[in-house]
């Protein structure tokens, strides 16, 4: 990744095992003009691993024929050796067989030429596994930073409480109830939709800048409502409301903070782009239940926390938003009372670990002392594609793709609102995993992903869909896809 500079710039380098010097030096005459190869030669295949943890090839040759050691053999231990294991493997033989092949491949061979091979060839296939390689290398190691990254936000931000709850615990321990006990509070959740996604594409050094972006501005809102920050999990946020201060308005509190932290995305998605980031879109989950909290940890490690089902209700809640959307419980519904919430819409769920079905409810804004609002929700005008476009896609359970792929077509789009016909109806809320095709049937991205927010009709299945995350290449081709009007 050549815009990261700290991340390894890798070289293609190449490693030929083979008994005869002749060989050797052939390889060597062959890609020697070439300024971007650097090419290492072990005529004793007893000591091909040794020399590969050396040198850390991105690709290896070997010969199958040699005297000291079967090749077979030797693919064996390449793909028992830890820094080996991964790296690319062509086999080199005198002759065609087709039984020698089978058995490579079956050991972990990945490519199978015959020698001396074609210098273009040979070049071809050097430069195909050893690009396949590095990009495991950089992605690797760019999740690798991503992780220490995240690590160090969660130690830098994860025990932010606003003023007056600080002075209260240091003024009046016992007034703030420490050390354990059930209570009646309101709890928050945030995400980033599709962050994931994003996060996977750029360097590690902008997602944590897209992320500070983002908790500097949420965390001075939920300070001004008085929301005690739990913990920052990567981009995600978890707020209490009601400890350790107990508060007659918790539920109004964290009504109004969401609402405040949607419109405040005006601000981070202004700073995004400023900084040539792409925009960012916030869930946000919010329910009202018992929970025991207190200090959790140990003597050496202790934070101030909730513990209960209520926090596993809260983050499923919040599973169900799209970008800019707010989600309540009916407790908390009733804690605020409906008459003073403007509720958008209101949909019967079945959260996982639930035993029966819910009803959760979407807010738009609250009245009374808050009065803030988000903006009216109108319904998008999807915009017929002049020709279908080929999708295939899986539908996630949880944070995982399920295995079967469905066909169908992407008929209907308008910004990030999309039209699906397809061989199997979706139901309303799961989550899409997307593969888009342009007109010639080429695989323009895997990584699009979506998630129902309408059924139209289920036989034939058609339905709607909110996209919540799009890759640069798929944003590239549905700029240029042509549409005309449509009612929805």
């Amino acid at each position: 990744m050549s815009d990261n500079a700290s991340l390894t710039q890798h070289r293609i380098t190449v490693l030929l095992v083979d008994d005869q010097h002749m060989v050797g030096e052939t390889l060597r005459r062959m890609l020697a003009p070439e300024n971007d190869i650097d090419f290492h030669f072990c005529q004793d295949p007893t000591k091909a691993i040794k020399t590969a943890n050396q040198i850390h090839p991105t690709v290896i040759l070997q010969d199958l024929v040699m005297p000291e050691i079967d090749g077979l053999t030797l693919v064996r231990y390449y793909r028992a050796n830890v820094a080996t294991r991964q790296v690319p493997l062509i086999v080199l033989s005198s002759k065609e067989e087709a039984l020698t092949k089978a058995e490579a491949f079956a050991l972990g061979a990945n490519d199978y030429m015959v020698k001396l091979p074609d210098r273009l060839e040979i070049l071809a296939r050097i430069r195909y596994h050893s690009r396949g390689y590095i990009n495991l290398l950089e992605r690797n190691e760019a999740q690798a930073q991503l992780e220490k990254a995240n690590r160090l936000i969660r130690k830098t931000f994860g025990q932010y409480l606003s003023d007056d709850i600080v002075d209260a615990i240091l003024e009046s321990p016992e007034g703030a109830a420490l050390g354990g006990e059930k209570r009646f509070v309101t709890i928050m959740m945030t995400d980033l939709r599709g962050f994931t996604a994003i996060g996977e594409r750029l360097p590690a050094e902008d997602v944590v800048s897209i992320i500070n972006i983002y908790l500097e501005t949420m965390t001075e809102i939920v300070l001004k409502y008085h929301g005690t920050i739990d913990e920052f999990i990567g981009d995600a946020i978890f707020v209490i409301f009601g400890a350790p201060i107990l508060r007659d308005n918790d539920a109004k509190r964290a009504v109004a903070c969401a609402v405040e932290m949607q419109l405040a995305m005006t601000e981070v998605n202004k700073r995004c782009r400023e900084k040539g980031y792409p925009e960012v879109h916030q869930g946000i989950g919010i329910n009202s239940g018992q929970l025991v909290v207190g200090n959790i940890g140990s003597k050496k490690r202790m934070k101030y926390g909730v513990v209960g089902r209520n926090v596993n209700l809260t983050s499923r809640i919040e599973s169900y938003t799209v970008g800019g959307q707010i989600f309540i419980s009916e407790s908390t519904m009733e804690e605020c009372g409906q008459h003073l919430l403007r509720i958008d819409d209101q949909i019967e769920v079945m959260p996982k670990g639930v035993k029966k079905p819910i009803t959760i409810y979407e807010v738009g804004g609250i009245r009374g002392e808050f009065d803030l609002f988000l903006p009216e929700k109108v319904d998008a005008e999807l915009m017929d594609l002049s020709k279908p476009v080929l999708i295939e896609f899986t539908i996630l359970e949880g944070k995982h793709a399920g295995d079967t792929r469905y066909v169908g077509t992407l008929d209907k789009l308008f910004e990030k609102t999309a039209q699906i016909s397809a061989e199997v109806s979706a139901d309303k809320l799961v989550n899409l995993k997307i593969s888009l095709f342009d007109y010639d049937k080429n695989e323009i991205t895997s990584d699009l992903y979506a998630k129902v927010i309408k059924n139209v009709s289920k036989d034939p299945a058609v339905f709607h869909v909110s996209l919540t995350s799009v890759p640069p290449e798929a944003a590239t081709f549905f700029a240029h896809v042509a549409v005309e009007p449509t009612a929805v």
